[in-house]
């Protein structure tokens, strides 16, 4: 068979038979068409087909379209749809790519208040290498509430308006990368839960202001929201936003985990006049993110910029986000905090395991630093420098569920933020199309009838339920493990199996320093704590980003 497959091959093509099965079927139908009245349809469908077949032939763009005519169309449409076929399908619910289907399960049942237990055990392996849990108690607490608060900007005089925060909030989303409606039902869900929304880069728009949700606004290095004509800062421009009384905090955004040293343009085509009137640029117009602010040039600077926008604002806690990189620039910054005293309010560590903005695949799975190593080394160094309990922390990093919050405060954040958590409350699939404006639940789309399927009001119920059952689920695990709230969950509380035979505490797996260790290291009082820190502390500088020996 083979043989004469071959043989016919030679004469005419079989990668041509969908193309001659077309050609057949519209003489076919045709013929019965005009004979008899029916196949009309049949008989347009393999004209279709053949002029289809036709143009594959001669387009140039397809080498598999030029060998493969009209069937060559089929292995496009199954690339189309193989992120569903996968999702839905194959992949198995433990598979995270990157959420699992539990993890968005769990997301989905708890928006909706529908039943979010699980019967007959874990289906996880709890023999596996990484596996992890929080230790209990015998003697479990009783936390009358699970309204868990962090004050931020309380321990700094210079902040006259500090902010009790949730210790679970909407990480940075900006209006421009979710539609109107995402915003608006993210903000009344915060409004209603009692938590912040972050505004993403993209600054305040008419719908962050629409139902009076608690806004920490985010600060780019497009300043917009804040920016002169020529997109340097506006001073003026910023005091009028800032001081708005639904504006809780200021952030100042350096890296994201999507994309760390990676700036970004926004097309002139989807500069619509809401997106302009927001950002404060011209409608049309390209809207550019450089990759480096032009506000400052030195970590000195930087934080006296950050000074600066506390006194605009009126006194509200202002800090900044950043994902880890050269950890000499993080040791430059610590550097200008000791020299100068200027010190933010908090600091927001994104790792590059977070971020819902499009980026390079380059950045997206190779550069920054993930959320562990990231979160550690800037509670690390706050504690060696004794500046730990004036300045708060906060992260974000696939954070979904009680336990993920657990952990990074066992790792040293005071709260978290969560994105695509939020996200998959709003209606998130994971269809992965969050960049081409094809959103198929209409959250990441500027296209007004794809937006049109996000209901507000059903949104928002679902964002504050998730809030409020994911809190409920934390004040359990809190119960369960003796304590009283979770900034008492310490690396001591959770266990990690390294091996087969082998499980440690994170407290005896991670590297923890002690109050002033740093401080004495630099005395020579004691040795560096750290490898990072005798490496690299030494080659930065506060006046520069640049290290001693460049």
């Amino acid at each position: 068979m083979h043989e004469w497959l071959s043989r016919l091959d030679q004469h005419f093509p079989v990668r041509y038979v969908a193309w001659f099965a077309s050609a057949v079927l519209c003489l076919l139908a045709t013929f019965t068409w005009v004979a008899f009245g029916f196949g009309g349809f049949w008989a347009l469908l393999g004209m279709f087909l053949v002029g289809l077949g036709f143009r594959d032939t001669r387009q140039s763009r397809h080498s598999i379209l030029r060998n493969y005519p009209v069937m060559g169309h089929l292995r496009f449409l199954l690339e189309y749809i193989r992120p569903e076929i996968r999702q839905y399908f194959i992949e198995s619910d433990r598979e995270a790519a990157p959420f699992s289907r539990q993890q968005r399960s769990l997301v989905y049942q708890r928006s909706k208040g529908a039943q979010d237990k699980r019967p007959f055990g874990t289906q996880l392996d709890v023999h596996a290498t990484g596996f992890e849990w929080i230790n209990h108690s015998i003697a479990p607490t009783t936390v009358p509430g699970h309204d868990f608060r962090v004050a931020i900007g309380a321990a700094n005089p210079m902040c006259a308006q500090p902010y009790s925060a949730s210790v679970f909030n909407i990480s940075a989303m900006s209006f421009g990368a979710l539609s109107a409606n995402a915003i608006l039902a993210l903000n009344a869900g915060a409004k209603r839960g009692g938590f912040a929304h972050d505004t993403g880069e993209g600054s305040i728009s008419q719908h962050h202001r629409a139902h009076g949700g608690d806004l920490i606004w985010e600060i780019g290095s497009g300043y917009f929201g804040c920016r002169n004509d020529d997109g340097s800062f506006s001073a003026e421009k910023f005091a009028a936003n800032a001081r708005d009384p639904q504006v809780k905090m200021i952030e100042l955004k350096l890296s994201q985990g999507a994309k760390p040293g990676h700036g970004g343009v926004l097309p002139g085509p989807k500069v619509t006049p809401e997106i302009a009137a927001a950002r404060g640029v011209a409608v049309g117009a390209d809207c550019i993110s450089p990759s480096r602010h032009s506000a400052f040039a030195t970590p000195i600077e930087m934080l006296r910029f950050v000074t600066q926008l506390r006194e605009l604002s009126g006194g509200k806690p202002t800090g900044f986000k950043l994902c880890i990189g050269h950890p000499w620039e993080w040791f430059a910054l610590a550097k200008a905090m000791l020299e100068t005293g200027y010190l933010p309010d908090f600091i927001v560590v994104d790792g590059a395991e977070g971020g819902t903005g499009a980026a390079p695949l380059e950045f997206t799975d190779h550069v920054g630093a993930p959320l562990q190593e990231g979160l550690l080394l800037v509670h690390n160094t706050l504690v060696g420098l004794n500046l730990r309990e004036r300045i708060k922390l906060g992260c974000a990093g696939k954070v979904i569920s009680a336990f993920d919050i657990a952990r990074t405060m066992a790792l040293g954040a005071d709260w978290c933020n969560a994105a695509r958590g939020f996200m998959f409350a709003l209606g998130c699939l994971q269809a992965q199309t969050c960049h081409t404006g094809h959103c198929p639940t209409g959250v990441t789309t500027q296209d007004p009838q794809r937006a049109k399927a996000l209901v507000v009001p059903d949104k928002a119920e679902r964002v504050w339920r998730f809030h409020e059952n994911t809190l409920e689920a934390l004040k359990e695990l809190v119960q369960a493990a003796g304590l009283r709230h979770p900034n008492e969950i310490t690396a001591r509380h959770i266990v990690r199996r390294v091996s087969d035979q082998d499980v440690k505490l994170l407290a005896n797996l991670l590297p923890f320093l002690k109050p002033g260790s740093l401080l004495a290291a630099m005395r020579g009082d004691s040795d560096w704590p750290h490898n990072v820190y005798r490496l690299y502390w030494p080659m930065a500088q506060s006046g520069s980003w640049q290290t001693v020996a460049a």
